[in-house]
């Protein structure tokens, strides 16, 4: 799987480690993205289709083809329990390739939610199921099914690359990637950085400034900033 293919669905992939997953979805996306290096975020076109939206979860990739939802059905087979589908488009389709029906049989195989760089229906419906999604657009505008895209190869979503059974994680701020292989460094990063950020917590409640906290004072004078009464 070190190219894009045409017509394949790899059904063996090698997904993250679950406790390393389950490590993850303790913690927020700008905090992932800040402890692996500020990488891996998805374009903040991404949105979520329903306030509170949020998943993390290893990657079942769908490459579709504009104004085809067929690849979408034919990965439904490759769920398994937890994952997070992530769909990419050979160019740019806004269409509704996916809805309420599809979400019913993406839940019943276990399916965590999806990120989609393309649009989606049926929204009050997928709020009313608790059905995670991160889409490019909402609309109504439905699809066909008459050409191959591709399942389980890696794509380009938003802007960034997604393999196999990378972890995906999702909330409010945006869509985040972590690679496989590096599952368990970035969540024990992102622990460290959330109990750093605690302590800066603190002492913001106390009164303290950043000015302070960061040494930033030398650094403005030295830039000519000043006070004046």
């Amino acid at each position: 799987m070190e190219h894009t293919e045409i017509g394949v669905v790899h059904t063996t992939i090698d997904r993250a480690d679950p406790e390393a997953v389950a490590e993850l979805s303790k913690y927020g996306v700008a905090t992932i993205h800040e402890a692996m290096g500020r990488v891996g975020l998805m374009r903040p076109y991404l949105r979520p289709v329903y306030p509170k939206a949020r998943m993390c979860g290893a990657a079942v990739t769908v490459l579709l083809q504009p104004g085809d939802n067929w690849m979408l059905h034919v990965a439904a087979e490759q769920i398994q329990d937890g994952d997070v589908v992530v769909a990419a488009c050979t160019t740019e389709s806004e269409d509704g390739f996916f809805g309420e029906l599809l979400a019913t049989s993406f839940r019943a195989r276990g399916c965590a939610g999806l990120v989609i760089d393309g649009g989606v229906r049926d929204v009050a419906d997928l709020e009313g199921m608790d059905f995670p999604v991160f889409s490019r657009a909402v609309n109504a505008k439905g699809t066909v099914k008459a050409t191959l895209g591709s399942v389980n190869v890696p794509v380009v979503c938003g802007n960034a690359l997604v393999r196999p059974g990378d972890v995906i994680v999702a909330d409010a701020d945006g869509v985040v990637v972590v690679p496989r292989e590096r599952a368990a460094e970035v969540a024990a990063a992102s622990a460290a950085r959330e109990a750093n950020e605690e302590g800066k917590r603190t002492q913001f409640r106390a009164g303290k400034l950043g000015l302070d906290m960061y040494g930033m004072r030398g650094p403005l004078a030295e830039l000519g900033l000043r006070y004046e009464d």
